[in-house]
């Protein structure tokens, strides 16, 4: 199996690279989420003008029909440069929802805007006191005339802050699982914006009676075992990108950092816990590849995801302890770029569930095993 990337795979690696590296230099990067919206709109624009936006939709929906290694190469920038930009969280998971699940009709009416970065939607699911994906859902749909309400709250909606429309799950009358559209500005909707440590921003969602439209009209549980499948791939790519760029910061710094008159690089001791490194780094490279390499095969297996996250995890987090303790007080503070890289990785490792909840998919399904290794 060929794993190396084609040449158009290169070329858009290479210049979402050089968009995203003239964008977001470290010092421009604190500016930037410093800001009440925390990315930029400007790069927004360009990114939907490269198409970067529709990677993952077909073109019947407006979008360029590209596979999921595309959208991974895209994502593992987004990582090596830390960019802000929602590209996960306002494009591809509640977009992909809405493919997954809407009318040819709503798919028409929503997803184009979305793609030409015109506007931006957030999937609201996960509730309090819950660890990603919820399963039971306090959220309840009211039937109402020819459509819905919605009775509820979600929290954390990961850039609700700044979403024009919300992708949103709720119990249905008859027990099943539906996704609703639901505008930011309708009535009953009460929007709480917050940064998370990693500076990236959110909102909860309170639904009082709020309006909303269902998405299609049956369970939509297969579209949102597609989209999560989508996202713990993406979650990996980026944690890939963020942890490349974490180890060439940590080399860098051992080489040019002295200590008793010779550089870092000079004790063995050090050197080895930088291959160490980069033997978690290709680690999470095989694993990311895995879990794009299912959804190329349509596969949308929960396991995959888990042992793929669970890897990535791992590796993220020696990477992060290493780069730290490696780069001393320096790399502690918000001045110097390694604390940011490691905040997101923390942060990751936090997102649709942590290594407990894929260990807790994992061990369900030994049963499926006659060998199973540790």
């Amino acid at each position: 199996m060929d794993f190396e990337l084609t040449d158009e795979q290169v070329m858009l690696r290479d210049t979402v690279r050089d968009l995203l590296g003239r964008a977001y230099a470290p010092e421009s990067l604190l500016k930037t989420v410093d800001t009440d919206l925390g990315w930029k709109r400007d790069v927004w624009r360009q990114l939907a003008e490269l198409g970067v936006l529709g990677l993952a939709f077909s073109e019947e929906d407006g979008g360029v029909g590209a596979g999921p290694v595309e959208t991974m190469v895209v994502l593992e920038e987004v990582g090596r440069r830390l960019a802000p930009e929602p590209i996960l969280d306002a494009v591809l998971v509640p977009g992909l929802l809405v493919a997954g699940a809407g009318t040819a009709e709503q798919r028409q009416r929503v997803l184009p805007e979305v793609i030409g970065g015109e506007k931006l939607l957030a999937f609201a699911d996960e509730e309090p006191g819950t660890r990603g994906p919820a399963i039971e859902l306090a959220t309840t749909a009211t039937a109402k005339g020819d459509g819905y309400t919605l009775t509820g709250v979600k929290n954390p909606v990961p850039h609700g802050d700044c979403a024009d429309r919300f992708v949103v799950s709720a119990a249905l009358p008859d027990g099943g699982l539906g996704l609703f559209l639901v505008d930011a500005d309708a009535a009953g909707v009460t929007r709480t914006p917050f940064r998370t440590f990693d500076e990236r921003r959110g909102a909860q969602l309170e639904f009082a009676g709020a309006p909303a439209e269902l998405l299609s009209g049956g369970d939509a549980r297969a579209a949102l075992a597609t989209a999560t499948a989508q996202a713990q791939a993406s979650l990996c790519a980026e944690s890939l990108g963020a942890m490349e760029e974490a180890l060439r910061l940590t080399t860098e710094y051992l080489k040019t950092r002295k200590q008793f008159g010779v550089t870092l690089s000079k004790f063995q001791t050090l050197t080895q816990r930088a291959a160490n490194m980069y033997v978690s780094l290709e680690l999470a490279r095989s694993m990311s590849l895995y879990a794009s390499a299912a959804l190329a095969d349509d596969v949308t297996d929960p396991v995959v995801a888990a042992r793929a996250r669970l890897q990535v995890g791992r590796s993220a987090r020696h990477i992060g302890q290493e780069a730290i303790q490696m780069h001393g007080g320096i790399g502690i503070t918000a001045e110097y770029p390694v604390s940011h890289y490691v905040a997101r990785l923390t942060a990751i490792g936090r997102t649709l569930g942590g290594d407990l909840e894929h260990l807790r998919v994992l061990s369900s399904r030994v049963g499926d095993y006659t060998l199973v290794e540790f």
